[in-house]
């Protein structure tokens, strides 16, 4: 199988790239990624030599390059987005512009060439807050954010192009990943690298809002199964099964790191926050996936791989900070 990766050199992106090379090793990959603030070569420095991955510096906006890019694949997978959702209310733009254009190109040229499959990578805040229960692949989209209604656009794309050309598109929408190679401005290896530091970890208003938390290798196998069984024009939400409120994974964290909750500083919450995120999985779990790693087991390993690659994120972070 040949398949397009966009935005690989990504968290996600080079996570899924590494997973599908180790449980696929005859597959061929294109990984093509602009290189933005989040996307790292060096997340990839391991498999950059494998004969089967090849690397391409490109723009998804770009339509003549995803044109030629995907001729020959049998499946596309978009991995490329701007995804913090702070920055997008910060300036929407690069939001619009790369989340929504940037699947509209993908999808042009999925269609031109004939490719067999197509996966838009997804977020469960398309939906909006819920308090109780959980969201269904049939539940309406109400994002709150400018990234999440960036996110839902382009999902409503694919249906449109499922709808009126046939074209095979599959959405996934997950709950919050973590893991190694997040980028650290995201809240799990933020806090964790602000704690090896002894700098303040910053908790929105009380803290209380519930995010549900998904190991990022768990999330690809997920991916790999919804590439390989799932049907086209099907949504699959992706959930870990680990909701916890934002003040009790800051408090965990620091105990996993033997550091002071004085570090704990609650500061103004953002505008739109939603309160809580919960997916049911049910249809994803139907083509047999489950995740394989505990909560609490793969928070221990993603701190550990922090707390042991500090080279890796001290550089992001020097670039951050100016």
């Amino acid at each position: 199988m040949k398949l397009l990766i966009t935005g690989g050199c990504g968290f996600i992106g080079s996570n899924f790239i590494r997973y599908l090379l180790k449980r696929h090793p005859s597959y061929k990959i294109i990984n093509l990624d602009k290189l933005t603030y989040a996307g790292n070569r060096k997340n990839l420095k391991a498999i950059e030599t494998d004969k089967n991955y090849r690397f391409i510096k490109g723009d998804i906006c770009d339509e003549k390059l995803v044109l030629k890019g995907s001729e020959g694949c049998d499946a596309v997978i978009n991995f490329a987005a701007e995804t913090h959702v702070d920055r997008s209310i910060k300036d929407a733009t690069d939001f619009i512009v790369t989340n929504v254009d940037g699947a509209h190109a993908l999808l042009e040229a999925v269609r031109k060439n004939g490719v067999k499959r197509y996966i838009q990578i997804s977020t469960d805040e398309v939906y909006g807050s819920i308090a109780e229960g959980k969201f269904t692949e049939a539940d309406p989209l109400r994002p709150n954010s400018p990234y999440a209604a960036s996110k839902a656009s382009a999902d409503l794309l694919c249906r449109a192009y499922f709808i009126t050309y046939k074209t095979p598109v599959l959405i996934t929408r997950s709950s919050n990943n973590f893991g190694p190679y997040q980028y650290p401005e995201k809240v799990m290896p933020l806090f964790i690298t602000n704690a090896i530091q002894d700098k303040s970890l910053p908790v929105y208003a009380d803290g209380l809002n519930v995010r549900d938390w998904l190991y990022v290798e768990d999330n690809c196998a997920a991916i790999d199964t919804v590439l390989h069984k799932g049907d086209a024009g099907a949504i699959y939400n992706i959930g870990g099964g680990s909701e916890m409120r934002n003040i009790d994974l800051t408090r965990q964290i620091l105990a996993i790191m033997g550091k002071p909750e004085s570090l704990i500083k609650f500061v103004e919450d953002r505008p739109g926050h939603d309160k809580r995120y919960a997916v049911n999985c049910e249809k994803v779990k139907a083509l047999g996936w489950r995740p394989k790693k505990s909560f609490n087991e793969a928070l221990k390993e993603t701190v550990e791989w922090y707390q042991m690659n500090e080279k890796w994120w001290k550089e992001l972070k020097k670039c951050t900070q100016g």
